[in-house]
Formats: structure tokens, C-alpha cells, sequence
């Protein structure tokens, strides 16, 4: 027994994407859409650990341990109402009747509380159910209403009931020169600053470079957010990978903070994945495990737009699945600490957490990401992430300085004093980046008796 998951996915970038994943979960599992399995009972799989994410019923059938909150029904009555409405249990969902209209403001302080006690109520249910919590994965948005507002006030709550447990965010991040709503700055930096203390390690998702590798990798002329969510599912499934199937070399929550987060602010991972390539090309290409490696660090693979060369890598996670020869990964590795295109900070010289699984890839039928035998996910800390920290700072700044839109947080029950100590915060998340990749500088110990850094 390894400890079970609690999945809580919130507003419309949260459910939407997860739907997705929770499908690509049930084929690799082998779990019907009415919750039946394939084949086997629930205890018998072969290095499955169906009971990490589902439960058992006693009528056998098989149910996700998981949460769907929308402050209004739209997005959500398509996953009730969609392929997968018998596998899930009916208090799964969690809907209000009106949304936060794009106002963390409204997510955190007005309708936002009114859904908060049954949201903790029915989380706390989940929890209660498990013999062994690991901890739990929430998946949101930081441009939206509910993403950011519900999604903060939520956390908050989760510290208080659940301080020992590991809380993963996979967070939706703003694109660069792609919106929906002309307040994300605001919501983005508000979410960041109320959740700081109270997340683990929180994994960058932008939707516009993920756009470009469905367009340029997986020649997807016109991309939709179905796309987008597929090749999300496929970053999720390789890292909850160690966490539902038994491997050599195994990662748990845990070990994600442990390994990629050097300094409690500093937990913004980003992520890449190879192979993405459709399955014409995949038939056509050789993946070997040094081409896998060598992708995850190219910069068209990354799934937030940032340039690595901008900054030095703090650790890197590389979970790998399928044929995977750990020896073979080592030379991979060591390829790569030799190339001069690489840099890691000098106070880190191991650089590498490795994960090794020998559960194959899926895809679903019809997707865009073709079947590959090896596929390999990279987290990875670095300090080029400061660059895209800095670009959502400099559209606050635009438009606190004027006071737009601001009336309508304060008509919610915000005070312009949030908006200050946000922009403190985070000018001081920026700095703590500049400094981790600052070069150590050694005192002599006969003049100081220490070494200073």
C-alpha cells in the first residue's frame, strides 16, 4: 500500500482537462465508462495500483477519487451528461448556479464562499475513504474567476484540514500574447500570493505553447481546446505514472517536492513531453531514449513559453515509461550535463531526479499523440521561469497604475491593500529567483571561519 490520490479539479480549464485525463486513466487501467473492468478484479492487476486514484464498490464497480467544482453548471453538465456520466460517483460534481465572471474577487469572497463548506465537506468524505492519502492533485486555471478565487480560498481551507498532506497544483498559466479575459494579470498574481504558502509544488501549463506544438509537432492545422487537453492528458498520466503502477525506480508526491523544490517560494516547475508526434510519424521515427532526452530540454517542447537559455536549471525530474534501459539513460544523462547548451546552477551538482516505469504509453483512439513503446515527461525548476513572472508583473503594473477594472474587485470586497502586498510578493518571487541563480561565492574560511553564500 502506497497511499491514495484525491483529484480536485476547478473552473473550466480544471474540468475541462481533466475529463481528458480521467479517460486516458481508464484505458491504461483498463476501466470501463460504466466503471466496469475489462478483465481481472480490482486486486489482481499486475503492478496496477487501481486503488491510488479509484475506489471499489461493493457491487464491484470502479469509481475515481475525484472532485469537479464550477461555480456555475455549464462546463459541467457536459462531463455529467458525456461518455463517462456512469463511472463517476454522483457527489463528484459540484456545481452553483452563476459564475465568478472572471473576478477572483467573486470566487474568493462572494459566491466562491457560499459553495466552499459542501466542497470541503464532500473532499473531506474522499479523504476519509482512503486508508492511506498521499495527498491531492488540483488541477485550475489562473486567469479565471473560479480558478483563481475558489481555487485560493480552497487551498486555504486544505492547509487547515490537511497540513501534513502533499498538495500538486497543475495551474493553467496566462499566454503571453493569447487571452481570455483582460484581468488575468490580476487574477494570475492575486492566486499566486493567497496560495503561495499553502502549495506544494505547482506545475506551469501555458495554452499558448501548447497551441504551437499542436500546430508545428503534431500538424493539427486548427487546434481546439480538445486538442490542447489531449496532450495535457499525457503530461498528467506520466507523472501520476509512479503513483498508480508499480517500477524500478519509483517518484510519489513526496518526492516531487523533495527533488524539485530547493526553496519553499521557488515550487513553479515546468514541464516537457516527448515523443509528440501523430502516429504516421511515430511509425516512421526512431525514440530512442537519448532523442527523448535530448527533446525534453528543446525549447518547442516546453509547455510554458519562456527561454531556457535565459536562465540555469535548479533540478530536473525526468520520469521515463515503457522500454527504458536504465542504463541507457545514464548516458543519455551524462550527454547532457556535457553539452554546453545546458547550464545548472552551481550550488546543485547532481542536477537529476530519475524516474523509471515499465507501464507503456496509451493514446486514445483518435487523438492526435500517437502510441510510442518509451515516452519520457521532464519537470524541470529553472530560473527562466522568472522571465515569464516577469512578463505578468509588467501587465499588472499597466493596469493598477491606472486603477482599471479595479472597481469591480473592490465592489466584491477586496481593498486596493491586497493589490500592493500581491505586487510585493510578487517583486520579491522575482528577486528569489535572480538570486537562486546567482553564482555561489565562497568567503575564505581563515578570514571568516565560514563560507558564506
Amino acid at each position: 500500500m502506497t497511499g491514495e490520490i484525491v483529484s480536485i479539479n476547478i473552473g473550466q480549464a480544471g474540468v475541462q482537462f481533466a475529463e481528458s485525463c480521467w479517460e486516458l486513466y481508464c484505458l491504461e487501467h483498463g476501466v470501463e465508462p460504466d466503471g466496469r473492468l475489462k478483465c481481472n478484479c480490482f486486486h489482481e492487476h499486475k503492478n496496477n495500483r487501481l486503488d491510488s486514484i479509484f475506489y471499489e464498490t461493493e457491487k464491484s464497480l470502479i469509481v475515481p477519487r475525484a472532485m469537479f467544482i464550477d461555480l456555475e453548471p455549464t462546463v459541467i453538465d457536459v462531463v455529467r451528461s458525456g461518455k463517462f456520466k456512469s463511472l463517476f460517483h454522483p457527489n463528484t460534481f459540484l456545481s452553483g448556479k452563476e459564475d465568478a465572471a472572471n473576478n477572483f474577487a467573486r470566487g474568493y469572497y462572494g459566491v466562491g464562499r457560499e459553495a466552499l463548506e459542501v466542497a470541503v465537506e464532500r473532499i473531506e468524505k474522499l479523504a476519509e475513504d482512503c486508508d492511506q492519502l498521499q495527498g491531492f492533485l488540483i488541477s485550475h486555471s489562473l486567469g479565471g474567476g473560479t480558478g483563481s478565487g475558489f481555487t485560493a480560498i480552497l487551498a486555504q481551507a486544505l492547509s487547515q484540514l490537511f497540513p501534513k498532506k502533499s498538495k500538486i497544483n497543475f495551474i493553467v498559466y496566462p499566454s503571453p500574447h493569447l487571452s481570455t479575459s483582460m484581468v488575468e494579470p490580476y487574477n494570475s498574481l492575486l492566486t499566486t500570493h493567497c496560495t503561495m504558502d499553502h502549495s506544494d509544488c505547482s506545475f506551469l501549463l501555458d495554452n499558448e505553447a501548447i497551441y504551437k506544438i499542436c500546430h508545428n509537432k503534431l500538424k493539427v492545422s486548427r487546434p481546439m481546446y480538445k486538442n490542447l487537453n489531449q496532450v495535457i492528458s499525457h503530461v498528467l498520466s506520466s507523472i501520476t505514472t509512479p503513483l498508480r503502477f508499480e517500477g524500478s525506480l519509483q517518484v510519489n508526491l513526496s518526492a516531487f517536492q523533495t527533488n524539485l523544490v530547493p526553496y519553499p517560494r521557488i515550487h513553479f516547475p515546468l514541464a516537457t513531453y516527448s515523443p509528440l508526434m501523430s502516429d504516421v510519424n511515430i511509425l516512421r521515427s526512431v525514440v530512442s531514449i537519448q532523442h527523448l532526452t535530448n527533446q525534453c530540454f528543446a525549447p518547442h517542447n516546453q509547455m510554458v513559453n519562456c527561454s531556457p537559455q535565459s536562465g540555469k536549471y535548479m533540478a530536473c525530474c525526468l520520469l521515463y515509461r515503457g522500454d527504458v534501459c536504465p542504463s541507457k539513460v545514464n548516458y543519455a544523462l551524462q550527454n547532457i550535463k556535457r553539452s554546453s547548451k545546458i547550464h545548472f546552477v552551481d550550488w546543485c551538482p547532481t542536477g537529476f531526479k530519475i524516474g523509471i516505469n515499465s507501464q507503456p504509453p496509451f493514446s486514445v483512439p483518435g487523438s492526435d499523440i500517437g502510441n510510442s513503446i518509451r515516452a519520457v515527461c521532464m519537470l524541470s525548476n529553472t530560473t527562466a521561469i522568472r522571465e515569464a513572472w516577469a512578463r505578468l508583473d509588467y501587465k499588472f503594473d499597466l493596469m493598477f497604475r491606472k486603477k482599471a477594472f479595479v472597481h469591480w474587485y473592490i465592489s466584491e470586497g477586496m481593498t486596493l491593500d491586497e493589490f500592493l502586498e500581491t505586487r510585493e510578493n510578487m517583486a520579491a518571487l522575482e528577486e528569489d529567483y535572480k538570486e537562486a541563480g546567482a553564482d555561489t561565492v565562497f568567503v575564505d574560511e581563515e578570514e571568516q571561519g565560514v563560507a558564506e553564500y
